[in-house]
């Protein structure tokens, strides 16, 4: 649906009032950029485009007021509202409750001078609130929500066809498991692969493993998945890589300590007979990181992942209170989980 509103946006067919909701925040993003660079000139900006934030101090009835305000030397205004929290069930902590009436007015007859976007950056909207209702009825809805995996591959290959290159169905999977599925990082990955595929018009997985930047917590996988499968070696020289890019020792801990809780957390839920979409549910996680962290459960028994849970909180009091060097104490770690596990 989003990418529906996105190519309206860019062919100048706006509507007059926008509810942009969502927790992924690069879509959001994404959706302010293509309307203010399509719905007026930048030399309009400082006279017809107005932010507010309801959580810095802004008042929705000022926001309102400027929503209703012709146009100065320009075809329209745009308005954007951010952090309208009265559309969810959180309580505010301040000193007197929203006065939606002036929005609520303004739905019913919105101004035809006036792009108005209520960017709301939650999980979930109150639906039993009457504003929410009106809202939802009233103006054009864009969800901008976490991707699950296949979205993430879909949205890899859209943003590689707007960059004029295709990608191959297996590359489009290998940037994701290197790069991860934050999609800041990945647009930045696929941008500069376009870049380089210029030539072939096509993104190989070649092109991919060769150029892509691996995220903190993908180098974190493949640490411990080198640790596990005999390769320790390499393990040590990913983590000593690490440390050359300046990641702190105690960055690494946490990621690794992370991952071990995710690992046992899955391994426990599926002996339950929950299913990988069940427990990315239950658990609030990316189905992604639920899929890798199923792949390492079953290196490990329970006991077995206790043990290098507690032995991890042991090297963070190592760290944090002892003499010992920060860089040794995570591998000494490696090398007792690459015995532990054969």
């Amino acid at each position: 649906m989003i990418v529906k509103e996105w190519t309206a946006m860019k062919q100048k067919k706006f509507a007059p009032v926008y509810l942009v909701y969502g927790d992924e925040p690069f879509l959001i993003k994404e959706t302010k950029q293509i309307l203010l660079q399509h719905a007026i000139l930048e030399q309009e900006m400082d006279f017809n485009f107005s932010s507010y934030d309801l959580e810095d101090g802004d008042t929705l009835e000022l926001a309102m007021e400027d929503a209703e305000t012709f146009p100065f030397m320009g075809e329209r205004r745009v308005v954007f509202i951010h952090n309208p929290q009265f559309l969810t069930a959180e309580k505010k902590k301040e000193k007197a409750e929203t006065n939606l009436t002036s929005l609520q007015s303004y739905l019913e007859s919105p101004a035809p001078y006036t792009i108005l976007v209520l960017i709301a950056p939650y999980e979930k909207l109150d639906e039993r609130k009457k504003i929410t209702k009106q809202l939802k009825k009233s103006a054009t809805v864009l969800e901008a929500k976490k991707l699950k995996e296949h979205d993430i591959r879909t949205w890899v290959k859209q943003r590689a066809g707007q960059a004029g290159v295709q990608i191959q169905e297996a590359a489009a999977e290998k940037i994701v498991e290197l790069a991860g599925t934050n999609l800041f990082m990945l647009a930045g990955e696929i941008d500069k692969l376009s870049l380089y595929a210029l030539e072939t018009s096509e993104i190989t997985v070649e092109m991919v493993e060769k150029l892509t930047a691996r995220s903190i917590e993908q180098n974190v996988f493949d640490l411990i998945d080198r640790a596990v499968h005999n390769r320790i070696d390499e393990a040590l020289q990913l983590y000593w890589d690490l440390l050359k890019q300046k990641e702190e020792p105690l960055k690494i801990l946490a990621l690794l300590a992370g991952q071990f809780r995710l690992i046992y957390q899955v391994k426990s839920l599926a002996s339950k007979g929950y299913g990988q979409q069940q427990i990315a549910s239950q658990l609030k996680v990316h189905p992604f990181r639920v899929k890798l962290a199923a792949k390492h459960a079953q290196a490990f028994s329970s006991s077995k992942l206790s043990s290098i849970m507690l032995s991890l909180a042991q090297c963070d009091l190592d760290m944090k209170t002892s003499g010992f060097n920060k860089e040794m104490v995570i591998e000494f770690f490696l090398t007792r989980l690459h015995t532990q596990s054969h």
